[in-house]
């Protein structure tokens, strides 16, 4: 099983934050784990209040829904097949781009959240991430831990084994 690290994160984040200043945008910016929890966030500065939870959102919901949120925007339209998906969930379920999921060997990992700009923007940014993961990932992964479900006890080092 293969876990996306803080460390990893980190270097997501800052990769997304490097296209948004290439862009001129300052971006809310969030990477969540395959449980989509969260594990890293950060505010750029003068960046959007509203976009703390839309970033994460967007993280969320890449992961909750298995794909990018761009590919929700269109058949959640009126007459759409998903219409009033977004309304689904507490109103966590974002159609807008900018959230996109980080696999390995295809399983979902986690996932990648961007608010900042326009969706077109925020995709690109996104996309940036998506690129710094699969960079780390070429280079061996050495910022994704792999572990086995179990390989740890907390217990074995206190005598309760």
């Amino acid at each position: 099983m293969t876990k996306l690290t803080l460390d990893a994160a980190k270097m997501l984040i800052a990769a997304g934050e490097r296209k948004a200043r290439e862009l001129g945008l300052s971006a809310d910016i969030a990477v969540v784990d395959d449980g989509a929890n969260l594990i890293a966030f950060h505010r750029m500065d003068n960046a959007r209040i509203a976009g703390i939870n839309i970033s994460q959102n967007k993280a969320w919901t890449s992961v909750a829904m298995r794909m990018p949120t761009a590919n929700l925007a269109q058949s959640a339209q009126p007459g759409g097949p998903t219409f009033g998906i977004n309304t689904t969930n507490d109103g966590r379920l974002v159609i807008l781009g900018g959230g996109i999921p980080l696999a390995r060997d295809g399983v979902i990992v986690g996932g990648v959240g961007v608010s900042g700009g326009t969706s077109t923007q925020d995709i690109e940014i996104a996309n940036a991430m998506v690129q710094a993961f699969e960079s780390m990932r070429a280079l061996g992964g050495s910022q994704i831990a792999t572990v086995r479900i179990g390989s740890f006890n907390p217990y074995s080092e206190m005598g309760n084994a």
